[in-house]
């Protein structure tokens, strides 16, 4: 080799190692760079299995095969293979841990396209894979990942009101059945000294500690806890104990006698108070990823007012999924805020019309109570005759109280995007209409005066439309034959129900003959909408005397109505219907002592004078 070649090929090396050296000098800012851009989810040995050896067996060669296993995907899903392109998705979604597009669209397949490919007749594996859905995004790219992408948030959100909140699923009452059922043990204090219906409740449980080795310090929980573990071998491992004593609350028969005799032994104790809040806070953290403290703050925020008190706000009815849409939503869009020099994009649009549509929800569709519904069943052969089966079912009555709450977050969002011009007019016109059907809802119920400050409020922001120009009483008229026009189940039950309830306060005035009008009117809407939608189930309504009982208990539960009046209403029930007084006994001593209460107070100000 002659000597220039010597020389070329000494300086090639020299400049080779000093290029690879130059290249290692700048790894280290290179790896601070891609944590601060959020490229980095964990360190090497804290991944997972499947994901190191993705990530290591496919090298360079991860890009070409991710987009292979999109395309094939996709054409999956065309073909309705949903299945197949689930299994699809969970490659992709190793392969590309970092995309919220990857979990948002594996989590829409699971709770959208394969529940609804399993028969209603199966709604137990439906809400499986509804759950499926929600749970891959929060506990697989939010906690596990640390994914932080307002997408993510939105999504979740979006299960929880549009699928298991709407009724566009056959089985959508088994869906809120469900969260209901799993939710309202975890709602209420150990002695329901607090509950749900308390913000201080929620207080309590967001002081609760957080880990099992700061409950256990505490010795009294401590002896609790061994007197557990002695008593049944179901409490011995701590990673299941919690779940086995919330089990234990709600059923002790499956377990042995000696643990409920255990629990029966520290009844009425710090110690089992403050364990059982303990308990419903780590299992509110650990399996629904909730944190206490911030639904605590929701409810003081977004929660329904307090007729007697409107500058105070009641807690949320967390067994309601709009209640979790809200949660999710609000993560998402704290999340948005903390970008800074940022652009309003459309998924914090959306994210934002969610919240609005949740609070919506809630007003129209608020108030859920799980009623036992009997079930007749007809046997093998006809010596067995019929057995009775009772049956959960939930059922979903408007919350007037969340008026107020939906008022001020909608026109917030509107002041939000006034620069947007599409978004703003879209808000506003979404605005009008829900205003429309509040000042409706008001106006049959017989509270007036609220109709007509929303009426004015109307007539103040939209001064060009001619509907608003007409008096009050023209105006409800009109909208009453609109909504029978085009009458739907969340319009018919809104209806039927201010109807009775107009019917109730009519009697309990003595005004016999127009309560009973009333009373025709809501059975002719509700003859009407049934035998429109008579074959489908997903949209039909609750028996019209049930429907009844709820519009009473509605009645005997508003708070802008005075006590007094309540308790006439009760008066002619107990001479005319004792059978049904006998179940509203819990209303007349609730109304008896607001009675009293507010009658003291007025004495303690004649007093002062």
């Amino acid at each position: 080799m002659r000597l220039r070649d010597i020389i070329i090929c000494c300086v090639c090396i020299l400049l080779a190692v000093g290029f690879c050296i130059g290249a290692g000098l700048q790894l280290d800012s290179i790896n601070r760079q891609r944590h601060d851009m959020n490229l980095v989810i964990d360190r090497p040995e804290d991944l997972p299995p499947s994901l190191l050896l993705a990530t290591v067996a496919t090298g360079a060669f991860r890009g070409l095969a991710v987009d292979v296993l999109w395309m094939r995907a996709d054409r999956l899903k065309e073909e309705g293979l949903f299945f197949d392109a689930r299994q699809l998705a969970e490659w992709i979604t190793i392969l590309q841990p970092r995309f919220a597009s990857v979990w948002e669209f594996h989590a829409w397949n699971m709770a959208y396209n394969i529940s609804v490919a399993i028969p209603a007749t199966q709604p137990d594996q439906r809400w499986r894979w509804v759950r499926n859905g929600y749970e891959l995004i929060r506990d697989e790219a939010v906690e596990k990942y640390k994914l932080k992408n307002i997408t993510l948030y939105h999504e979740i959100a979006r299960i929880f009101q549009h699928k298991m909140g709407g009724v566009s699923d056959d089985v959508h009452k088994y869906y809120k059945l469900q969260l209901a059922m799993a939710m309202e043990p975890l709602l209420a204090s150990e002695d329901n000294q607090l509950d749900s219906k308390d913000n201080r409740y929620f207080e309590a449980l967001a002081e609760a500690p957080i880990s099992w080795r700061q409950v256990n310090r505490d010795p009294n929980v401590a002896s609790l806890v061994n007197a557990l573990k002695s008593a049944d071998p179901n409490f011995a491992d701590d990673e299941t104990f919690v779940g086995n004593y919330l089990s234990l609350r709600q059923n002790s028969l499956r377990y042995t006698r000696a643990a409920g005799e255990a629990i029966d032994d520290f009844r009425g104790s710090d110690a089992l108070k403050n364990f059982d809040l303990f308990a419903k806070a780590y299992y509110l953290r650990r399996l629904w990823k909730l944190d206490p403290a911030m639904m605590w703050e929701l409810n003081d925020t977004y929660g329904p007012i307090d007729f007697a008190d409107p500058n105070t706000h009641l807690p949320l009815d967390w067994r309601h999924p709009d209640s979790h849409a809200i949660y999710w939503a609000v993560k998402g869009l704290r999340i948005a805020a903390e970008e800074k020099a940022r652009k309003i994009e459309i998924n914090e649009t959306n994210t934002d019309r969610i919240v609005n549509h949740s609070l919506q929800n809630l007003f129209r569709n608020g108030k859920l109570i799980i009623h036992d519904v009997p079930m007749e069943i007809t046997g093998e052969d006809l010596s067995q005759g019929y057995q009775t089966r009772t049956l959960k079912e939930v059922f979903l009555r408007p919350d007037m109280r969340m008026f107020e709450s939906y008022n001020k977050s909608a026109l917030k969002n509107i002041e939000k995007y006034k620069d947007d011009r599409g978004t703003y007019e879209s808000m506003r016109n979404g605005y009008r209409n829900m205003l429309r059907n509040a000042l409706f809802s008001f106006y049959q119920l017989g509270h007036k005066s609220q109709a007509q400050r929303i009426y004015d409020q109307l007539r103040e922001g939209y001064p060009d439309l001619p509907e608003f120009k007409v008096p009050l009483e023209a105006f409800a008229r009109a909208r009453f034959l609109e909504e029978i026009e085009s009458i739907d189940i969340t319009n018919a039950k809104e209806q039927i129900i201010s109807l009775l309830r107009e019917s109730f306060f009519l009697y309990a005035i003595g005004d016999d003959e127009a309560a009973a009008g009333r009373d025709s009117l809501a059975r002719q809407i509700h003859d009407y909408y049934q035998g429109k939608y008579l074959d489908e189930n997903r949209i039909d309504l609750p028996e019209f005397n049930l429907l009844k009982y709820f519009a009473l208990r509605d009645f005997l539960d508003d708070m802008q109505f005075v006590p007094q009046l309540r308790l006439s209403l009760l008066a002619r029930i107990e001479i005319e219907w004792p059978d049904l007084a006998t179940q509203l006994q819990p209303w007349k001593e609730q109304l008896e002592e607001q009675k009293a209460r507010i009658t003291q107070q007025k004495m303690e100000l004649i007093k002062s004078y």
